[in-house]
């Protein structure tokens, strides 16, 4: 049995956190709350990812042997009935009977537990009808052909059309690359840092703004040592203490907190779709309906196994094949 589990990618150029100094500009301010949604999406998203993942694993660790014993039970069907058709003592509408099973079986396996039965489906599943288009309602079965300077302007203005559709989505994709680069690249954040902290832009100034700007030039150099891009980044929202920031660092700020907002929608896109519930996913709802649920799902798949181990040793004989199918289309069930 397979059971698939999506999981999503760890984004690690996010901060672990954010520190408390104050921001003294709007840009600094911009950057800090854009900086701590992002940190608070992210942490949102893996404390639900943990939970839907634990949840999971429970519920497969109790249900999986059972549903794998009816998988076992319902392949088990297989033998017998194909070893009838090859038989030859059933007649065409009981050759037909018995098709119709082997491919309702193995449909149910595939839909109910994820099986792959693609080979019983090749050899017992008839062919699908091709599917022919059908003309909308009320619209006209035939159309002049357009002249030819019509189709010329036509094809002009989808050629316009099309390549203005193309410019924008080039353009957005450089700036998605553009901003993806910012928040991945420790050099990046480095160099920008470098170049507005470097001591050598305080040396007319006196000796504690000298001391000041040194300090944090080191404090720039030991995170980008240690490949730490949340340090740096934390550094671009506190190092422009004073009233009137450069206006390159006002920029800088401002490019870091348009990525950051990027990186916010999407993750805010990835928790809507992550709290959205599973359809008909047994472990959905409250804790007391999972319960429920768990209970009925494993009654039901112990007494179905039960059922189909003992039909397994009936279909061995003809006629008790024969009697199963005779109630069978009595009943108008089209399987099990």
């Amino acid at each position: 049995m397979r059971f698939v589990t999506d999981t999503l990618p760890e984004r690690h150029w996010l901060p672990d956190r954010v520190d408390a100094a104050p921001a003294s500009s709007p840009a600094q301010l911009a950057f800090r709350h854009a900086l701590q949604e992002v940190e608070e999406l992210r942490g949102q998203l893996q404390r639900l990812q943990a939970s839907q993942a634990a949840i999971r694993q429970a519920y497969w660790q109790q249900v999986g042997p059972v549903a794998a014993a009816a998988v076992a039970a319902r392949r088990a069907l297989y033998a017998p009935l194909e070893a009838a058709l090859l038989s030859g003592y059933l007649n065409r509408a009981e050759e037909q009977q018995v098709t119709e099973l082997l491919v309702y079986n193995a449909r149910s396996l595939q839909a109910r537990f994820g099986e792959e039965e693609t080979d019983i489906l090749a050899r017992y599943a008839p062919p699908l009808p091709p599917v022919e288009a059908e003309p909308a309602v009320g619209a006209p079965l035939a159309s002049a052909e357009p002249l030819p300077h019509e189709q010329a302007a036509a094809a002009a203005q989808t050629r316009r059309r099309q390549q203005r559709q193309q410019a924008r989505v080039a353009q957005a994709k450089t700036t998605a690359q553009e901003n993806e680069a910012l928040l991945v690249n420790t050099k990046a954040a480095y160099r920008q840092l470098a170049r507005l902290h470097h001591p050598d832009r305080a040396a007319q100034a006196n000796a504690a703004a000298q001391q000041a700007q040194t300090a944090l030039m080191q404090q720039i150099t030991a995170a980008y040592a240690a490949n730490d891009l949340a340090a740096l980044l934390s550094l671009l929202a506190t190092a422009e203490a004073a009233a009137s920031p450069s206006a390159e660092a006002e920029d800088l700020l401002k490019r870091y907190t348009e990525a950051l907002a990027q990186q916010q929608a999407q993750l805010s896109q990835q928790l809507a779709a992550a709290r959205r519930p599973e359809e008909n996913a047994p472990w959905s709802g409250s804790e007391k309906q999972q319960r429920t649920r768990l209970r009925e799902i494993k009654r039901s798949l112990r007494a179905e196994t039960d059922y189909l181990i003992q039909l397994v040793r009936h279909l061995q004989e003809p006629s008790s094949l024969r009697q199963f199918l005779r109630e069978l289309s009595a009943s108008g069930h089209e399987g099990l």
